[in-house]
């Protein structure tokens, strides 16, 4: 049996279809095509080989969702509380997706000057990373872990310091590092943003 013709792909597929009801019909009949072309792509045959295929596209709502914020149509409050999608209005969609993608590397950096300032940046700049839908969980972990580099490497910079290892090189290289790694994920979610 092909993967298009499986009974879980129909239902994926009219599970989407259902979500996306305020979609304008012409970007929900895309959407919906490019769906079932990556499915059929895949070539998975068996029940595992589908799940599989269908949980790396993720839930039907937050497809629905990340469709209907890139189309700035609103969602009901249930579902965007239900796939924790940016709310609409002037935070929704793309351009807010790209101030979120900065937000946690903005307050790692931020760090470095006003310890408490940095935190709540990028305290808040995580929340709403993980908050909206236009990510998967990889990409929001990379997000994560690299916003949050500029305290480990501010902390190792500190032991290394008080125990008499740090030199000019190694000062250098935990620059260079502290700027780059925070700076380097948001430019990974942003491209992300692009795919």
């Amino acid at each position: 049996m092909n993967a298009i013709d499986h009974p879980l792909v129909a239902a994926y597929l009219d599970s989407v279809a259902r979500e996306t009801a305020d979609l304008p019909a012409e970007r929900r009949a895309e959407l919906l095509t490019d769906l079932r072309e990556h499915i059929e792509v895949s070539e998975a045959r068996d029940d595992d080989a589908v799940r599989t295929v269908l949980a790396e596209l993720g839930e039907p709502r937050t497809v629905a969702a990340s469709a209907l914020a890139e189309e700035g149509t609103s969602t009901t409050a249930a579902t965007a509380t239900a796939v924790g999608a940016v709310p609409a209005g002037p935070l929704a969609g793309r351009p807010a997706a790209r101030v979120i993608a900065f937000l946690p590397a903005l307050g790692g950096l931020l760090i470095l000057g006003s310890p408490f300032a940095g935190t709540l940046v990028l305290a808040i700049g995580l929340a709403l990373l993980w908050r909206t839908p236009l990510w998967d969980a990889r990409q929001k972990r990379i997000g994560t872990a690299t916003a949050t580099a500029v305290p480990v490497l501010l902390l190792l910079g500190g032991l290394l310091l008080a125990a008499g290892r740090v030199g000019p090189l190694e000062l250098l290289v935990i620059g260079v590092f502290t700027i780059g790694v925070p700076l380097s994920g948001a430019l990974h979610l942003t491209r992300a943003l692009r795919a």
